[in-house]
């Protein structure tokens, strides 16, 4: 059965001393608010302006500052094995997404959305 999947989201993930001021600079620096996350409020975020790509400026609760790249997917654990047959591997499950490592050893992230259609994702063929 075939899946969607699509690069939605950039994160950048802050260390808590530095959150503030690399909100601030990231709001700046695309030229729009990205207001915080009312469910999960260590998130701050939005879709970019022209770029069908969203930005997410996560304080994170230990851990040094980093990016990385949220992939979305209509079936999270064909899209884990579509990437692990890539060479990626996973490194922790959640609820409703997955953290993997990439080849080079940098993190990312698979996460559940059913919102995907022909039109905002790649379709993939078993």
């Amino acid at each position: 059965m075939s899946h969607r999947s699509v690069i939605h989201k950039i994160v950048i993930d802050v260390a808590a001393e530095n959150h503030a001021r690399e909100l601030a600079f990231w709001e700046g620096a695309v030229g729009q608010r990205l207001p915080q996350n009312e469910r999960f409020p260590e998130y701050h975020g939005a879709m970019l302006a022209g770029a069908g790509v969203g930005l997410l400026v996560q304080q994170l609760q230990d851990g040094g500052s980093r990016i990385h790249i949220d992939f979305h997917s209509d079936d999270l654990e064909a899209e884990v094995t579509r990437l692990e047959q890539l060479g990626a591997e996973r490194v922790e499950q959640r609820d409703y997404w997955t953290v993997m490592r990439d080849p080079a050893g940098m993190l990312f992230c698979v996460v559940v959305d059913h919102n995907l259609d022909d039109t905002n994702s790649h379709v993939w063929e078993p």
